[in-house]
């Protein structure tokens, strides 16, 4: 279709020739085929829709993965939420253990320092009774029934052990007062550790007394006298009385019986070849004793002899005291700490029960003649 340009210009003033211009030109972009003819000057924007179906897939497919982040925010936050409480919660119990650990330690410490305080008061009062007794002495020297002399150590022993009793009575108490009361085995192990090292006390006096005289220790006149009546080189069988306690630490479990049957064997063995020991040095002495008794001056050459075979009793009791003490140190590691503390318990009351048998021996009624 062509316009005249006297219609073009009434177009113009119509104000529509330029849409109609604009028709114009787009119908020169189609061949006479119909196909399109796109001018390389000409810059029309062609939409076939792809853009826009390419964006709104592309967001179609991003934005799963941002509500998938954002879900997994939370989970993330949970997570490291968990992580951290944990690691407190192990902080926690570190500390707890440190802790605990610290007060165990101040308390053993604190216990030693009170048995310190007590075998010093101890000293203190041995060495005040021991100056009334040297001025007394040195007034009437026969007033202890000895020839002039007074042997101090035999002296501070019989203090000292009097003062062990009363020590042994207390811990016995606090003994069946906690097995009683089922406190923790921590202060539990306190009780025997101090239970034991009671005993490991008197062994020392034991062997300050034996360096004294030995034989005021071997013929047990600190002890009463149906406690002499069971006593062995200066105390007790450590085989007889792991029958007295076996049926006070039941139930036991099979290892167990194994290592106190064992225990009980090698102390049985090493008291016998004590006693064999002691048997040999009094035949000796005997011997010693007998021979050449018609032959002028052999009388002090004997008695020097005898004087230098006699200082092997002194070992003997030792090693009496020793084999005692590492049965009862061996026991404590076979059994648990409650077992322990029940041994201990039953040890004291053995004892207890010996003395106040031979109370009721010396307070029983005897008939006239």
């Amino acid at each position: 279709m062509s316009f005249s340009s006297t219609q073009l210009s009434a177009v113009r003033g119509m104000g529509i020739y330029e849409p109609f211009h604009q028709i114009n030109s787009w119908g020169d972009t189609f061949r006479a085929d119909g196909t399109l003819h796109v001018d390389a000057s000409t810059n029309l924007p062609v939409d076939t829709g792809l853009d826009d179906k390419a964006e709104y897939g592309s967001q179609e497919s991003v934005e799963p993965s941002r509500s998938d982040q954002e879900s997994n925010r939370p989970v993330d936050k949970i997570q490291r939420r968990l992580a951290q409480n944990r690691e407190a919660a192990r902080k926690s119990r570190l500390r707890k253990k440190a802790y605990v650990q610290q007060l165990e330690s101040s308390r053993l410490k604190l216990v030693q320092l009170e048995q310190e305080l007590d075998r010093t008061r101890q000293q203190l009062s041995v060495n005040v009774l021991l100056q009334g007794i040297y001025i007394s002495s040195a007034a009437d020297p026969g007033h202890l029934g000895l020839p002039g002399t007074l042997n101090s150590g035999i002296t501070t022993f019989e203090m000292e052990y009097a003062h062990w009793l009363e020590e042994q009575h207390r811990h016995v108490s606090e003994l069946r007062s906690a097995l009683q009361a089922h406190i923790t085995d921590i202060e539990l192990r306190i009780l025997v550790e101090n239970g034991l090292n009671h005993y490991n006390n008197l062994f020392r006096m034991k062997a300050d007394a034996a360096k004294a005289d030995v034989f005021y220790l071997v013929s047990g006149k600190w002890r009463t006298s149906v406690e002499r009546f069971f006593q062995w080189i200066g105390g007790f069988r450590p085989s007889e009385l792991l029958n007295v306690l076996m049926s006070h630490l039941e139930p036991l479990t099979d290892q167990q019986l194994v290592d106190v049957c064992n225990l009980r064997q090698c102390s049985q063995q090493a008291e016998d070849a004590l006693s064999q020991g002691i048997d040999k040095l009094q035949q000796t002495l005997t011997q010693s004793m007998a021979a050449d008794l018609s032959i002028p001056g052999s009388y002090r050459i004997e008695m020097a002899a005898a004087v230098e075979k006699l200082e092997a009793l002194e070992g003997f009791v030792n090693q009496a005291d020793h084999l005692r003490q590492q049965t009862l140190q061996h026991l404590s590691r076979i059994l648990t700490t409650r077992q322990a503390a029940r041994g201990l318990l039953a040890l004291g009351e053995y004892f207890h029960r010996l003395r106040a048998l031979s109370s009721l021996w010396a307070a029983r009624p005897r008939e006239s003649a």
